[in-house]
This record gives structure tokens, sequence and C-alpha cells, in this order.
């Protein structure tokens, strides 16, 4: 059985939260992933998934109500590092284009700090 490690760490922005994932997010390593982005402090969060080699339909599902939920908390959401196999996956179910999709971390957190900033007050 492989393993989905998950690390946790605050961004740039204070509020911002970065979960960087490393293995597989499948079926059978996915509830430490749902409980990890479940947390009730998770305001904006980025997911860099430049250490998952391949999701399936469950990681899919999950990585979805993550974003759902953060739809409805009025907070960001971003994914970060995504590899061409994950890609593929994202354009063959047309979630690619509801998912905000940045090519490192550091794009996804100026992303979020441009969208404050011209954000009316």
């Amino acid at each position: 059985m492989e393993n989905l490690e998950i690390r946790r760490s605050t961004g740039a922005g204070s509020n911002t939260t970065i979960l960087r994932l490393a293995g597989p997010l499948t079926l059978a390593t996915l509830f430490d992933f749902q409980t990890a982005v479940r947390q009730p402090e998770l305001k904006n969060v980025i997911l860099d998934l430049s250490g998952v080699p391949y999701i399936d339909s469950g990681g899919l599902g999950v990585i979805l109500s993550a974003w759902a939920h953060g739809q409805r908390s009025q907070s960001k959401f971003a994914l970060a590092g995504v590899c061409e196999r994950v890609k593929t996956l994202l354009d063959m179910t047309k979630v690619d284009s509801m998912l905000p999709q940045f090519a490192t971390v550091e794009d996804a957190e100026r992303n979020f700090a441009d969208n404050a900033a011209a954000a009316p007050r």
C-alpha cells in the first residue's frame, strides 16, 4: 500500500495555508488528506501537487470537495505543480477550467495577493 505524505505550512500571506502532498492521491490515501483539508481554520488553500505522481477518481473527488468548500466559505483555492498525468485527468473530466492551477506555489501566492489587493474594500 502506498502512502501520502502531507506537510502543512503557512504561506507568505498569514491567512494562506500550503498543503504539500507527496505520493499518490487515491481512494486508499485520501482520508488523511480529507482530514487535513477540512480543518475549520483553513481559509485560503494552495495544494502543492508537485510530489503527486497520479490521482484516481477518489482523489479527484476529494480535491473537488475541497474546492467546493472554499467556494462556499468564500476563500481562495488553487493547485500548484500539477504533473502532466494529473493534468490529463483534470482535462478529461472537464474540471481543469474550474480549478485554478499555477506552475508553482509562489505563482499561486502571488495570484492570491494580487486578488486581495484588487478586491473592493
